[in-house]
C-alpha cells in the first residue's frame, strides 16, 4: 500500500524521479544527535522561547536566559537569547500556522525544528545565496529578508 502511494508520486514525463511527500519527510534528519553544540544550544533556546509564546509563562523566558548563561562557549548569552527570540517572533508573524516546538529536553525534532536547524547550519557555512533560497522555501516571500537576517544574526552569535 505505502509503496503504491509513493510510486504514484512519480511522473515519468516530469523528468528525474522525485521523492513522494512521505519519503521526503522521512528522509529529513529528525534527531538532535547530528548537530554541533552551538546548534543544540540554539535549538533549546528556540524551544524555551516557543514555549513562552505558547503558554505565556514568564518562567520559560527565565529558563532560556539561565540555559544560555550555563551553556559552555557562549560569550554573550543575553544577546543569543534576544537573537533566538527575534527569529521566533519573525517566523510567528509570517506564517499562517504556529511553529511546532518539542519540549527542550527532547532528542527528536519536529518538522519546523528540523527546518530551523537546517537554516542555522546553512547560515554558519556562509555560502552566498544558499541561505536565501532555503529561507524562501520555508517562509515564502513576505518575511524572507527579515528571516534571513535573523538566522544570520543568530548563526554568528
Amino acid at each position: 500500500m505505502m509503496q503504491a502511494i509513493c510510486d504514484s508520486a512519480l511522473n515519468p514525463e516530469a523528468g528525474p524521479s522525485r521523492l513522494c511527500p512521505l519519503q521526503a519527510a522521512l528522509s529529513t534528519p529528525r534527531s538532535v544527535e547530528g548537530y554541533d553544540d552551538f546548534c543544540r544550544v540554539a535549538l533549546s533556546l528556540l524551544r524555551f522561547i516557543g514555549a513562552a509564546y505558547a503558554t505565556g509563562a514568564s518562567d520559560c523566558w527565565e529558563a532560556a536566559y539561565r540555559f544560555a548563561d550555563e551553556a559552555p562557549g557562549i560569550a554573550d548569552s543575553p544577546l543569543l537569547v534576544a537573537r533566538a527570540a527575534a527569529l521566533v517572533r519573525i517566523l510567528r508573524s509570517g506564517r499562517p500556522c504556529e511553529l511546532c516546538f518539542m519540549p527542550p529536553s527532547c532528542k527528536r525534532l519536529s518538522k519546523d525544528e528540523a527546518e530551523l536547524m537546517r537554516l542555522l547550519t546553512i547560515a554558519r557555512r556562509k555560502q552566498p545565496g544558499e541561505l536565501e533560497s532555503v529561507v524562501s522555501q520555508f517562509v515564502g516571500n513576505e518575511s524572507e529578508l527579515a528571516t534571513t537576517r535573523a538566522v544570520n544574526a543568530l548563526a554568528v552569535c
